[in-house]
C-alpha cells in the first residue's frame, strides 16, 4: 500500500509502467507473486502462450497506459498472467493482442 509521500511501506517506491518479472528482478516482490511464476509454468502448454508471443503480449502491455504495477487497470488482473493464457485476450478496445 502507498503512504502520503508516493512511497511503498519500507520506503520502496513503485514502479508504475513495470511488469510484475522487472520488480522481481530489483527484490522488490514478494514470496506470493513469485507464485504466480510458478502457476504459469506448471500450466498446461496447450493452454499457455509462450516465447515470441507472449513477449509480444507482455511488450504491448508496456507500451499500454492502462499498465500500473504490473496490473492492467482495465480488468483489475496481473498482465504477465493474463498475457500467459492463450486465449485470454486484450480488455482495451481495440484489442492489442490481435493475432497472438
Amino acid at each position: 500500500m502507498e503512504n502520503s509521500t508516493g512511497e511503498a511501506p519500507e520506503g520502496r517506491r513503485f514502479c508504475r509502467k513495470c511488469l510484475l518479472r522487472e520488480m522481481m528482478e530489483n527484490g522488490v516482490l514478494e514470496e506470493s507473486y513469485r507464485n504466480m511464476y510458478e502457476r504459469i509454468e506448471l500450466m498446461d502448454e496447450d493452454l499457455r502462450c509462450q516465447g515470441e508471443d507472449y513477449e509480444k503480449r507482455l511488450a504491448l502491455c508496456k507500451s499500454c497506459d492502462n499498465l500500473l504495477d504490473g496490473m492492467c487497470r482495465l480488468c483489475g488482473c496481473y498482465v504477465e498472467l493474463r498475457a500467459a493464457v492463450k486465449k485470454n485476450s486484450c480488455p482495451a478496445t481495440p484489442k492489442r493482442w490481435q493475432g497472438l
